[in-house]
């Protein structure tokens, strides 16, 4: 009697489903990637209200034909949530997306940064689930959980043959409760049991920021959660902003996230009243975001670091600051998303995360890179490296040349060169490994400012032979230096925490070691704005070049 009861649930929901634009559908929230700021909750409708047409009833009677006549028993959740609606979805763009009731509780997680467990990150590694980092503070960091320890059960119940997902859902729970975890050490002779008491662990979305050179800061973004505005004020205040000669703001990799915030973050660093962004879609009117705050005449330099996966609202943010010539851009093109996902929460603990509009930069470019006429697989892996479009020209305020249409072209390129494969086997677990048996035989107290000396190199060397990695003398000498620094990445991890290790990396990077030496143009991008609004202001005839 199950499957039949089953159908009664899943029928109705197929058409409440395909009722969303009729308006039945609950509050509605902000979603990763820049989504819009939704408008006040429609009051739910009744079903019988909603009229449905020939197509909608197409589909339910296609998924009961399917139910009762499939060679194998059908799972719903399947069918509905991972089949009919995201088919559905991926007709219509990219970014337009379903999330079941698990992803959008993940969702919510991700965009508040907090969630009750234990407080690590774990990842598979030769089909274990192993420990990456315990979050500093976090209860499995006060216990003694360590990188590098394989988890073999919790409560009693076994990880194998789980993914790391779902030994992730099993660590999660109401606060108080306790997680019994067996772990396999390296070097120990037994598993080792930790019995961990679970609390709310909260993941800063901007982490402790901190100086590269005297007065020069260094400040990196990982998303644009719900506190982002207020962790990124907290930064700049600790670190004396008002007294600041320059800062490096570091949004590589950054996929975006909430709109307000991403806004929030510009606004600190424009004047008071000056355009952010602005969003208009078939059925939505321009909505333009504006600096309420500013910056309070603090005008240092600025020189923003972005990548091919900076996205979203962190285009928006560079966008915004290149366009008002606040900020010099370094690096790599942005990703070019500039869809705005409106998120439509159900009753059924699902939601749908909706295209609903286009982001423009404050000169009018288009964020947004063309999605048409090419596969998915090469839109998201960013196969069409000079994607902006040469007839959607602009300029910033002071007069220089951009272009919409492909994300956000840096001021000046900074590329990464390809890795080649023994710098990809080192990553894939190569220093992890290494790092979990080195310190088995070595004191994990190092002291503040360690790197990594041609004795560790050597001994990572022979470890890397004695596993069977293939390798030329030729091939591990030129990536000397890019081995030490990533070496160190890995080894402060468990010698310090993972704040520690990003730090260091931080300070050792070459793109960041550029960006100082690149503070000049910012402040002089700064002061040709300035003479430029001066002119404007007393009728002068402009002198302005193309950039």
């Amino acid at each position: 009697m199950a499957q039949p009861r089953r159908s009664l649930f899943v029928l109705p929901l197929i058409v409440l489903i395909f009722a969303i634009l009729g308006g039945f559908y609950g509050p509605r929230v902000q979603l990763a990637a820049a989504a819009a700021v939704a408008p006040d909750a429609d009051p739910e409708s009744e079903s019988e209200a909603i009229a449905f047409g020939p197509d909608v009833d197409t589909v339910t009677r296609v998924y009961a034909l399917v139910e009762q006549n499939f060679a194998e028993p059908v799972s719903a959740d399947k069918a509905i949530y991972k089949g009919a609606i995201p088919g559905m979805l991926r007709t219509l763009d990219p970014h337009s997306n379903f999330f079941d009731p698990k992803d959008y509780r993940a969702l919510m997680e991700e965009q508040k940064g907090t969630y009750f467990g234990v407080g690590m990150q774990v990842a598979s590694r030769n089909g274990k689930t192993v420990v990456i980092a315990p979050f500093p503070g976090s209860p499995a960091y006060k216990i003694g959980l360590r990188p590098g320890d394989i988890i073999v059960s919790v409560n009693d119940k076994s990880t194998e043959n789980l993914n790391t997902t779902e030994v992730a859902d099993i660590l999660k729970g109401p606060r108080g409760t306790q997680a019994k975890i067996v772990v396999s050490r390296e070097g120990a002779p037994d598993y080792i049991s930790f019995t961990v008491i679970r609390d709310e662990i909260s993941r800063k979305s901007v982490p402790d920021g901190f100086f590269v050179k005297p007065g020069i800061a260094y400040i990196k973004i990982l998303q644009f959660g719900e506190t982002t505005g207020t962790e990124l004020d907290e930064n700049l205040r600790r670190l004396g902003e008002n007294n600041m000669k320059g800062l490096i703001l570091d949004l590589r990799g950054n996929p975006g996230g909430l709109l307000n915030t991403g806004v929030a973050v510009a606004d600190h660093f424009l004047q008071k009243n000056q355009l952010i962004v602005s969003h208009h879609g078939r059925s939505s009117a321009e909505h333009p975001y504006f600096a309420r705050n500013g910056n309070h005449g603090r005008d240092y330099p600025i020189v923003v670091l972005v990548d091919r996966n900076s996205a979203s609202a962190a285009e928006i943010v560079s966008g915004a600051l290149q366009d008002h010539d606040r900020a010099w851009i370094l690096g790599e093109t942005t990703f070019g998303k500039g869809l705005v996902q409106t998120v439509l929460a159900m009753r059924d603990n699902t939601a749908l995360a909706l295209t609903t509009a286009h982001f423009y930069t404050p000169s009018g470019r288009l964020i947004q890179r063309d999605y048409t006429n090419k596969s998915f697989y090469d839109y998201y892996f960013h196969k069409d490296e000079n994607a902006r479009n040469l007839q959607d020209v602009k300029m910033t305020d002071s007069g220089r040349t951009v272009y919409g249409g492909g994300g956000i072209t840096p001021d000046e390129k900074f590329v990464t060169g390809k890795l080649d494969p023994l710098e990809v086997s080192l990553l894939r677990n190569g220093f992890f490994s290494f790092t979990r048996k080195y310190f088995t035989r070595h004191t994990a107290a190092l002291p503040k400012g360690w790197m990594p000396d041609e004795a560790v190199i050597s001994e990572l060397h022979d470890s890397l032979l004695q596993g069977g990695n293939q390798f030329t003398e030729i091939e591990f000498k030129e990536d000397h230096d890019w081995i030490r620094r990533f070496l160190a990445k890995e080894m402060y991890i468990s010698a310090f925490n993972v704040d520690e290790s990003d730090r260091v990396f931080a300070q050792t990077d070459p793109e960041v070691e550029r960006a100082v030496e690149a503070m000049p143009k910012a402040s002089t991008l700064v002061q040709s704005v300035k003479k430029v609004i001066v002119q404007r202001m007393s009728g002068q005839p402009q002198m302005v070049g193309a950039h």
